[in-house]
């Protein structure tokens, strides 16, 4: 079984592999037109004239002015059906570019702190998914995250609510601002999540140290690392990830956006694959940093020079850094190689 590439252009052939994304946070799908019309609906004032002007507002220098921009514009969202438009959007584009298999971030604190039920949230979500299924065969898991510049004892209070809806939830991870903020600070958290049968994963290594990583693994038991761009800084850390088969979900638009790196030639993803590590490509807040998935992968092959079995192996490592169960990601995974085999080398 292979999916039809008439084209034969690259673009079409990366749309084509089947791919999860594993690094996406939802309220970082926001497009413009969307936030325009909810803050309509719901009366909140936002400082811009229309979408373009709206859309030129995401101009960052760092990722704190990112989050600002970010936080202010989730004032949108209030209630269960925002957060199932927003849902159901993603999941519509994302089917467009070839994911099958989506694990989507919600900050629930961004939510809950305005006096949003976290119910309203994860319901909203899980219908928007329930709905992508029906429509698209496409397969999610949801992944509630801390915000890490808030208090360990907020995570803990987050915690609660999830576990009172475990049976939509997957896993919990952390992110939010990462300098000053170690795994550590939240290790009681995730030992109480992992004793409760929730997965974990953390950001760690986009903007803090190789150390961040090691405590992500070490305290907070994650199953993979968000971004871990920085590994690289650490030799001894790199041959453990390769060792232990530690998914690494690389958002690479997201790098440059946030000057992790000057510019997407500089980005060390392609030397990091080549090394033996499972990277994968992801989108991160795509609505702000100019991209999809597919979007990513076009970037990083055209300013890297990515050949096609490099880009089928990044599909491959999306799967198998996946929370899917070991048939599903065999399914997916023959599907990529059936895929991969019909094309010539780049």
């Amino acid at each position: 079984m292979s999916r039809a590439n008439p084209s034969g252009s690259l673009a079409a052939y990366v749309r084509d592999l089947p791919k999860a994304e594993l690094h996406l946070h939802i309220e970082g799908t926001l497009e413009p037109e969307l936030a325009l019309r909810l803050a309509h609906k719901h009366g909140v004032a936002l400082p811009f004239a229309d979408a373009a002007e709206l859309r030129a507002a995401y101009d960052f220098s760092d990722l704190q002015s990112f989050l600002d921009l970010y936080y202010a514009l989730a004032e949108v969202l209030r209630d269960g059906d925002d957060f199932y438009r927003l849902g159901l959007s993603y999941m519509q584009r994302a089917h467009e570019q070839g994911v099958v298999h989506a694990e989507i971030f919600f900050d629930p604190q961004t939510h809950t702190a305005r006096g949003i039920a976290f119910g309203a949230v994860v319901e909203g979500l899980r219908l928007a998914c329930t709905e992508a299924e029906r429509r698209f065969g496409m397969t999610h898991r949801l992944i509630a995250c801390f915000l890490r510049h808030l208090s360990a004892a907020e995570a803990n209070r987050t915690l609660d609510e999830v576990l009172e809806h475990r049976e939509i939830v997957t896993a919990v991870g952390l992110d939010s601002s990462e300098v000053g903020h170690p795994p550590s600070k939240f290790a009681a958290v995730f030992d109480r999540a992992r004793e409760q049968g929730l997965l974990t994963v953390a950001h760690a290594g986009e903007e803090g140290p190789p150390a961040y990583i090691h405590e992500a693994l070490d305290l907070l038991g994650v199953r993979r690392i968000d971004h871990g761009v920085r590994c690289e800084e650490d030799p001894a850390l790199v041959r453990r990830l390769i060792r232990e088969q530690i998914a690494l979900t690389v958002c690479p638009l997201s790098n440059v956006k946030l000057g992790v790196f000057d510019r997407i030639e500089d980005h060390n993803l392609k030397r990091l694959l080549e090394a033996g590590l499972r990277v994968t490509v992801n989108s991160d807040d795509p609505a702000y940093f100019g991209g999809y998935l597919l979007e990513n992968y076009l970037a990083v092959e055209r300013a890297l020079g990515l050949t096609r079995a490099q880009l089928a192996t990044l599909a491959r490592n999306s799967i198998a850094g996946s929370f899917l169960d070991a048939d599903a990601k065999r399914r997916w995974i023959d599907l990529i190689d059936s895929r991969s085999d019909d094309e010539p080398a780049a």
